[in-house]
């Protein structure tokens, strides 16, 4: 073990101006479905280029909402990345559908988008398409396909707000985009989400499902001076605090100069393990630009497996916060004990085998990354050579 400080692979980053706005709200009359709440939802609509966004409690929130009001249900089929957190396929089946797990890239990691092609049926209405580790899906064989077939394109970005496709911010593309504000994300409400979308009709939607299936809230209720309610559908509480809100609007300026900074945090990484042997980076195509939320490299060769064990080990004695992100979903134990099997997505499986993720955050300063470079270099040879 290591005497050197932990780093961590995500950190939050709270300033002063952060305390200061939850501390106005804390003292102010609203608490929660306040005044900040849409002030957040303008701000990130925004910011993202889209002519509707939704704030709710987490970003597994936001896909759900997705899920419902796209009318996603029982007997629906909905193709989902491979590679990615549980909540991308979970939402799915939180209305009934059929989860159908699409392969990835093998250069991008994200969804293949020639295989969503292929699994498409007459029962298939939606497709969940990841932007794995923040960089973009391609975007737009998947809206020709959706297009094609009359299906909802719901984009799970929670790892991408501020990236870039062919020169459209990510949340201004797809029908629904979902983002997550969790703390080791790129700005945090503590636990929050939000949901971008291009119409009025699914704006009203999710709104309505986000509070118990109601079509009015109390703020709305209080200005027209009426108590009366109406429950139109069956929705959940998915509302947010005015009080993370608040975090969530002073976080969002700052995220320009953070997402700049993830960015040379990248190029440092590229540039020190080019032709490092054994290890693969992750390829961001010229006509995007990434947000890099993580930064997965991939462990290669025969051993890749053991290789990544050795390291993950190595690096995490020495202080060094490595991940992995992620197992194909269909690996984990409720998926299998629902019939899916090894086998079906052979480009995640094979990438997942050798997967890391290395410390990517704002705050990770240019000694810390050094750390992690020349540890990370060593471990593998180390583990080339078969030493513990």
């Amino acid at each position: 073990m290591t005497s050197e400080p932990f780093i961590p692979y995500g950190r939050q980053i709270i300033d002063d101006d952060d305390l200061q706005a939850v501390a106005d709200v804390l003292q102010g009359d609203w608490l929660t479905t306040g005044p900040k709440v849409g002030e957040f939802e303008k701000a990130f609509a925004e910011y993202v280029e889209a002519p509707h966004a939704v704030a709710v409690n987490s970003g597994t929130a936001a896909l759900h909402l997705a899920m419902l009001a796209a009318g996603v249900g029982e007997g629906d089929e909905v193709i989902v990345s491979s590679l990615t957190f549980v909540a991308s396929a979970n939402a799915a089946v939180y209305v009934g559908a059929t989860v159908v797990f699409a392969d990835i890239d093998p250069r991008t990691w994200t969804i293949d988008h020639t295989h969503v092609r292929s699994l498409v049926t007459d029962r298939t209405k939606a497709i969940v398409a990841v932007d794995y580790a923040g960089a973009p899906c391609d975007l737009g064989p998947l809206r020709d396909i959706a297009d094609e077939f009359a299906l909802v394109l719901i984009e799970d970005a929670c790892h991408a707000p501020g990236a870039v496709y062919q020169g459209r911010r990510i949340g201004s593309i797809a029908d629904f985009t979902a983002f997550s504000f969790h703390p080791v994300k790129h700005i945090t409400t503590g636990e929050g989400g939000m949901v971008t979308t291009l119409t009025g009709e699914h704006d009203r939607a999710l709104r309505t499902f986000r509070s118990h299936g109601i079509a009015t809230d109390f703020r709305s209720r209080e200005a027209s001076g009426t108590w009366e309610y109406d429950q139109v559908a069956l929705g959940y509480n998915y509302r947010i605090p005015d009080i993370t809100c608040a975090l969530g609007i002073t976080q969002l300026g700052k995220q320009g100069a953070w997402l700049d900074r993830r960015r040379q945090i990248a190029v440092a990484y590229g540039e020190a393990f080019a032709g490092v042997p054994n290890l693969e980076t992750q390829h961001v195509e010229d006509d995007r630009t990434s947000a890099w939320h993580l930064y997965p490299v991939r462990i290669i060769g025969e051993n890749a497996a053991s290789m990544r064990a050795s390291v993950f080990s190595e690096l995490r004695d020495q202080g060094i916060g490595v991940n992995v992100h992620y197992r194909p979903v269909y690996e984990h134990s409720y998926y299998r004990d629902r019939g899916y099997e090894s086998g079906l997505c052979p480009n995640a499986e094979a990438v997942y085998s050798g997967l890391l993720s290395l410390p990517m955050w704002p705050g990770l300063t240019d000694s810390e990354q050094d750390r992690v470079i020349h540890a990370l270099i060593q471990a593998l040879v180390k583990a080339r050579n078969g030493q513990p």
